[in-house]
């Protein structure tokens, strides 16, 4: 088997429909350091392993950006303006500054959460290795903290710059009832 490459990922993530539009769409609208990320790039590549449509079981789609802006109103701003850009795609398109997660990630998912230097440091930060991956919404290239290998080999491996133990557990669980012959290493 070949060595996964960025190209050939990036092929597979550009078969999803709402990918492609959002690739298209986002640039016009002036969102700084932006980035499609999480399950539309990752469940493309499974679906694509499995069978099975790349846009299957993708149930939102994530636009992290970084702005240091930190009030809830300029956020706002930037998730209307993406939910009014992309309503025709009928699906959800989460947005998130990532310079403003610390301020609720511990109310959310409890712990620490240091604040966020950049768009990359968020997604750093996923619970599950494979899974950290991005494409700048500018550029079109992909940011992949941990390199290709664990997507490839289709392991689920904590990421220890987020060690997160039962929330990571429950994350691959939850990625192992869709994709059963993922494997956890723990």
């Amino acid at each position: 088997m070949h060595a996964l490459t960025d190209a050939h990922l990036l092929q597979i993530i550009a078969r999803n429909p709402i990918n492609q539009a959002l690739l298209q769409i986002l640039p016009t609208l002036g969102i700084p350091h932006a980035m499609l990320t999480a399950g539309a790039l990752f469940q493309a590549f499974w679906n694509h392993r499995s069978g099975r449509a790349v846009d299957w079981g993708v149930k939102d789609y994530d636009i992290a950006y970084f702005d240091a802006d930190l009030s809830w109103a300029a956020e706002n701003q930037v998730i209307s303006r993406v939910q009014q850009a992309c309503a025709h795609l009928a699906v959800n398109v989460e947005v998130r500054n990532q310079a403003r997660v610390h301020l609720w990630y511990a109310e959310k998912f409890g712990g620490t959460y240091s604040p966020l230097k950049k768009v990359t440091d968020g997604i750093d930060r996923y619970l599950i290795r494979s899974t950290c991956l991005g494409v700048d919404i500018d550029t079109g290239k992909l940011y992949s903290t941990h390199g290709l290998d664990d997507l490839q080999n289709d392991v689920l491996r904590m990421n220890v710059l987020n060690p997160r133990p039962d929330l990571f557990r429950a994350k691959a669980a939850s990625y192992q009832a869709r994709w059963p012959w993922l494997q956890v290493l723990e």
